[in-house]
């Protein structure tokens, strides 16, 4: 059955997840990114995971609440998850050093698995759908995994307005 679903998956998704993989290991260098840049890539996963609660379940009080929640437990968690220490503000360039680290893959992966499962599960069985035990635990993984990028741009968003840290080579 494995198999089956994986020949029956459209060629585009697997070229989503190399794209995903290649950003994630290009993540796992050190890097200057402007605010601006730091900010995209969260803004897109907290979008496309919202439009994957609104493609799967609709506007189902449960799933957005379950999002919303995921969300909420992310930012509060991601205070205490990422650490900025090695992270500097370069004020004559405007940007942040920011060491590399594999954690945006692992997200990036595991926001694609919840996505990939959630899909399959729902084309093989469409009553989940409005099934509030399905809904909101996946609507909670989507939530949690893109607000967890959110919680780290936020964090070096802070550190920039500190304007505090190592300086920057």
């Amino acid at each position: 059955m494995f198999m089956t679903i994986v020949r029956h998956t459209p060629g585009w998704v697997w070229g989503l997840l190399l794209m995903l993989i290649a950003l994630g290991i290009w993540q796992a260098r050190d890097r200057r990114i402007s605010l601006g840049r730091l900010t995209i890539l969260p803004l897109v996963l907290l979008g496309l995971s919202l439009s994957g609660v609104f493609s799967a379940f609709g506007h189902a009080p449960i799933a957005l609440g379950g999002w919303a929640a995921g969300i909420a437990v992310a930012l509060a968690c991601g205070r205490q998850l990422f650490s900025t220490h090695r992270a500097a503000w370069c004020e004559s360039s405007a940007e942040l050093h920011v060491p590399g680290s594999w954690a945006p893959l692992g997200l990036m992966v595991g926001l694609f698995t919840v996505k990939y499962i959630a899909s399959i599960t729902l084309a093989m069985n469409t009553g989940l759908s409005s099934d509030p035990a399905f809904a909101g635990p996946t609507s909670l993984a989507y939530g949690i995994f893109s607000g967890l990028f959110l919680a780290r741009a936020l964090a070096l968003r802070r550190l920039a307005r500190r304007r505090s840290g190592p300086s920057c080579a």
